[in-house]
């Protein structure tokens, strides 16, 4: 015998529609929960095991924002199905119409959910806007994702959940068919028609009540899902394509247009007494405009630059790497001036290219070396071009990515090498070639370019840390982990242009910087954003260079000044660094796609500007960092790390 409410249904097509939307809604919060699940189970290791939040929270604050996104695509069907079920039509062509609408919509929402699970483990932040700097280059980008085995898993997942999620809905919508044309085709009762007109607007009003996502004055943002002091589980609750859609909105909104941490005037006044620039007058155009005179004779080795590609300081046995994965860099660390506690300015290339070379410190996602024209930057490059150095720059992938090749020939170098002056043959990847036969041929380059009588400047930067991985086969690793072969490999390949770059003439003369671009994930997360992330290595060691370990701080912004003031070379200079060596720093400052930080010898302060979330901690632990409260020392901090980057945005809008 049928339920009672099953019978009253048979004749209602107005409730038979409702049942129809009502169960594609809930099977597309369980295909979004399955892949949070996924998530949570390939990630697992990121949760803090000592931390006691629940895990179940996240996955509730989960299916809130996943209720958003559902009603988002929902409303417009909803709207539609059950107003035309009112005045009694239902056609079939009206339900087939919804399962393809759903199929296309909630194809593109499982597809930034998919890809969140490869994109949090590297990044350790979920999918937001800053993708979409990918899309320049569709085929870097393809080369990428299809080129690492690892992302194949979570490609094959898409497609076979989104068949079967397709396969659901049409079988579904086959049902609900046969259960409406049963109900005879008659005009409804005025009375019948109020009444599900009355429940229709109700049931609309609340699917855009959904899509608002709480009751208050503003709609529900990112912030909603921080509840624990746990980074991976206030993170985990947040629907991927909700992430996207906000920080994409949030870009393109006028007052979201620039960061608003402090006053501009403020921000200023701050930055110049801390860089002991106050006493002089301000242009507003060059607000940290200074001369730097040099204390000695000037002096013009060559110099080489080598940016690696994700090499965290935690990748050394130096600092606390269990296994030997990098024997060149540890060995060089204990033979040569060499910063333990060296931060990258932010988490991209763009970034570690910006800071170390011009001085220019990341702001957040933003690239600095593209722009309708190409940005124009003082660094270390424009100062040895006008010293009358030869500057060249060593890439492995097309000249293009990043706009690199305007931006660098623009701002002091002389030549760029890339993938379009390498054999076809030795492309491995959508990034181009591997990092041994880049330094092969900037080797050759170089001892070309030595052979004339003016010194240069050659950068080199590194990609083979970076997926998709590729690794040799005629090398053989220790490790059996991709993950740590790929970073012996790198190391393999410094170890062996340094070696063969000491048989040639030009070495006894020449200043090597080796440092990297950004970190990476190493281990579990201890913060919002990893400390992995930004705290790299900084080795300096060649003509002139006194061995030592120092143990201030610093960070990217500073190897200019400091280098130059090694060189007892006098410049024009408006960055934010200082010369380590002569005026140490008290505190340093960088910023991810979604932090702002701020951190000295004792205390660290985090913002995210977007889900206006503050986070302290201290960091005398030897291991670990240690959640605190705030404190005026904190405070400091943020005014600190306010005051920097709130002056690096106004003089990228002054410039723009």
């Amino acid at each position: 015998m049928k339920h009672p409410f099953i019978a009253r249904l048979k004749n209602k097509r107005w409730a038979w529609q409702l049942l129809f939307v009502v169960g594609i809604h809930l099977l597309t919060l369980l295909v979004f929960t399955l892949y949070r699940l996924v998530q949570y189970i390939a990630l697992n290791h990121m949760i803090d095991a000592a931390g006691d939040a629940s895990h179940l929270t996240a996955f509730v604050r989960g299916c809130w924002f996943d209720n958003v996104i559902t009603c988002y695509v929902m409303v417009l069907p909803v709207a539609l199905l059950l107003l035309a079920a009112t005045f009694g039509y239902a056609r079939r062509w009206t339900r087939r119409a919804t399962v393809i609408w759903c199929s296309i919509f909630f194809a593109l929402a499982f597809m930034a959910s998919a890809a969140n699970i490869p994109y949090f483990a590297y990044f350790f932040k979920n999918l937001d806007s800053s993708i979409f700097g990918w899309f320049g280059y569709v085929g870097t980008t393809t080369g990428m994702l299809l080129g690492e085995s690892s992302y194949w898993l979570y490609i094959a997942l898409y497609f076979v959940v989104l068949a079967v999620y397709i396969w659901l809905l049409r079988r579904w919508r086959r049902f609900i068919d046969r259960r409406i044309e049963q109900v005879a085709d008659a005009r409804p009762h005025w009375s019948a028609m109020v009444v599900h007109l009355v429940f229709s607007a109700l049931l609309i009003a609340l699917c855009i009540f959904g899509i608002r996502g709480r009751r208050g004055y503003n709609p529900i943002k990112i912030s909603q899902a921080y509840y624990c002091h746990d980074p991976f589980l206030n993170q985990l609750g947040i629907n991927p394509m909700f992430n996207l859609l906000t920080s994409t909105l949030d870009d393109l909104r006028k007052e979201n247009s620039e960061l608003h941490l402090m006053p501009y005037q403020e921000a200023i006044t701050n930055v110049r007494r801390e860089l002991g620039i106050d006493s002089l007058a301000v242009d507003s155009t060059q607000v940290l405009h200074r001369r730097v005179v040099a204390e000695g004779t000037p002096r013009h080795p060559n110099v080489v630059v080598i940016l690696m590609e994700s090499m965290s300081a935690s990748l050394m046995q130096t600092f606390g790497q269990q296994q030997p994965l990098t024997p060149t860099l540890d060995s060089l660390y204990h033979t040569s001036l060499a910063f333990t506690r060296f931060y990258s300015a932010g988490i991209h290339t763009n970034h570690g290219i910006t800071a170390t070379l011009y001085s220019y410190p990341a702001l957040m996602f933003r690239n600095l070396m593209k722009g309708t024209v190409t940005p124009r930057r003082e660094g270390l490059p424009t100062v040895l071009h006008a010293e009358g150095y030869h500057n060249m720059f060593f890439m492995t992938h097309e000249a293009q990515y990043d706009n690199m090749n305007a931006f660098l020939l623009t701002n002091g170098y002389d030549e760029v090498f890339a993938e379009e002056q390498y054999p076809a043959e030795e492309r491995v990847n959508s990034f181009g070639v591997p990092d041994k036969f880049l330094f092969d041929y900037a080797l050759n380059a170089i001892r070309q370019r030595a052979e004339a009588s003016q010194p240069f400047m050659a950068t080199l930067l590194t990609i083979s840390n970076h997926p998709p991985y590729i690794i040799p086969d005629w090398f053989h690793p220790k490790t059996s982990d991709p993950e740590t072969q790929i970073v012996e490999y790198s190391d393999y390949c410094i170890g062996r242009f340094l070696a063969e770059a000491s048989k040639e003439s030009w070495y006894d003369n020449t200043i090597f910087v080796i440092l990297a671009d950004h970190g990476k994930l190493v281990g579990k997360s201890e913060a919002e954003l990893p400390q992995s992330y930004n705290h790299i290595p900084l080795i300096i060691f060649g003509a002139g260079v006194t061995p030592a370990l120092y143990e201030g701080l610093g960070t990217q912004v500073d190897v200019m000044p400091t280098l130059l003031g090694m060189m007892n070379i006098s410049y024009d200079y408006d960055g934010f660094g200082q010369d380590l060596l002569r005026t140490p720093r008290h505190t340093v400052f960088y910023t991810s796609d979604t932090h702002v930080v701020g951190r000295d010898s004792t205390a660290l302060f985090m913002y995210n500007p977007k889900a206006e979330q503050t986070f302290y901690y201290d960091v005398t632990g030897a291991d670990s960092l240690r959640a605190t409260t705030d404190s005026p020392h904190h405070q400091q901090l943020r005014s600190y790390a306010f005051s920097m980057v709130q002056t690096a945005e106004y003089l990228y809008r002054r410039q723009k």
